[in-house]
């Protein structure tokens, strides 16, 4: 599978897998049948609203729904972190080639080109297919401009199948009580790399993260306890930590 390497605000290097071109036209469909729901509806109150108003009123009503379709992906990219709602549904999103959060002007560039890839006024055009199609990181023309693509937010590995799944029993007893100097944010990034090491067998992700979380917690590592082993009962801890802390 294609994969795009992503550095975080830690400088750890994650591996994502692109979005090829299946999720792409699901994606789509789904925001185009979002439209086709909205079109009869809109329909439906411009025959009332011409009617009630000798047809100004309809006619404004057209112009709000032609508004609509027409920002309806650059609204939604930038206010739902890169995604429609055809993207959330299949669990994709934008992202920047360089593996950042895309600026503002990567979502208008990907948005000015949609008319070239996808055609008018509805589906995908020739152009969009055949660059998705041909290109290394399964771009279309936007993306290609804009320097984006999108990636799979759902992990290849579900957390229940992994081995450091939080199912703890209750006598459980955290190793690292230093764990609660992190955040969520910390310990998603760990569940990241375990399972991308999990996935991809990669085990620079796990060595060089149990060192970051080592160097913060300032935590001593009992003899015999790798790195992995480490991260596992890192995430462990917290888990059962915060559990009592709210309970």
């Amino acid at each position: 599978m294609d994969s795009i390497r992503i550095s975080t605000a830690q400088n750890i290097d994650i591996d994502y897998e692109i979005a090829g071109l299946g999720e792409r036209i699901a994606a789509r469909c789904i925001d185009l049948a979002i439209f086709v729901f909205i079109a009869i509806i809109t329909l439906v109150v411009m025959g009332a609203a011409a009617m009630a108003t000798s047809g100004n009123g309809a006619l404004v009503i057209l112009f709000v729904f032609i508004a609509i379709f027409a920002f309806y992906d650059l609204v939604c990219e930038i206010t739902m972190d890169g995604q429609t709602l055809g993207k959330k549904v299949l669990k994709i999103k934008v992202i920047s080639i360089d593996g950042t959060q895309p600026t503002f002007g990567q979502y208008i560039f990907r948005w000015l080109f949609r008319m070239i890839d996808f055609g008018f006024p509805f589906g995908w055009g020739v152009v969009a297919l055949v660059s998705v199609v041909v290109t290394e990181k399964h771009q279309r023309l936007g993306d290609i401009l804009a320097k984006t693509t999108l990636i799979k937010t759902k992990p290849r590995t579900a957390f229940e199948s992994v081995p450091f799944s939080f199912n703890i029993p209750d006598e459980y007893e955290p190793k690292f009580k230093e764990v609660l100097h992190l955040n969520d944010r910390d310990i998603e990034l760990v569940h990241d790399v375990l399972t991308g090491y999990y996935q991809t067998g990669n085990a620079n992700l796990i060595y060089t993260m149990a060192a970051k979380i080592k160097e913060h917690i300032v935590a001593t590592v009992p003899e015999g306890m790798n790195e992995l082993q480490f991260l596992e009962t890192v995430l462990k801890d917290y888990n059962h930590l915060t559990a009592s802390m709210t309970v």
